[in-house]
């Protein structure tokens, strides 16, 4: 696995992302999702912000360790990682607000109009799963 904790300070790093409204964001979303997973947010590579961890399973046996949810402040977007993926969480994703869904990510062009509740929500029933080892 390519990603993996580092020693990176976090709040560097946010003090880095040069748009204004983009680095409240995501000081908004590190918050929350420290608050959610009671976890204190680590560096994973250079870009995505991680919160705890939990082994994960190849379909071939292998394991390795990802973070239970993490962000990326991306220029377009503040990216959210959930470890069990969204398609099972369409009602919750209906309340969410502005979003869009990439392959494996939630990406929040800006927190306005993002009701933070059901994003919190969202966050605590993924961390639920990959802490009961279903992700």
């Amino acid at each position: 696995m390519k990603t993996e904790p580092g020693t990176q300070a976090v709040a560097d790093h946010l003090a880095g992302v040069s748009d204004p409204k983009r680095r409240a964001d995501a000081q908004q979303v590190c918050d929350l999702l420290a608050e959610v997973t009671g976890e204190p947010p680590v560096m994973w590579g250079s870009a995505i912000i991680g919160f705890g961890s939990c082994t994960r399973h190849y379909h071939d046996g292998r394991e390795y360790t990802w973070m239970l949810a993490g962000f990326a402040a991306r220029k377009a977007a503040t990216v959210l990682y959930l470890n069990d993926g969204y398609e099972q969480h369409g009602e919750l994703l209906e309340r969410l607000g502005p979003h869009s869904i990439g392959k494996s990510c939630l990406n929040l062009r800006t927190l306005q109009g993002v009701d933070l509740g059901v994003l919190r929500e969202l966050v605590a029933a993924s961390v639920a799963t990959a802490r009961a080892g279903e992700s």
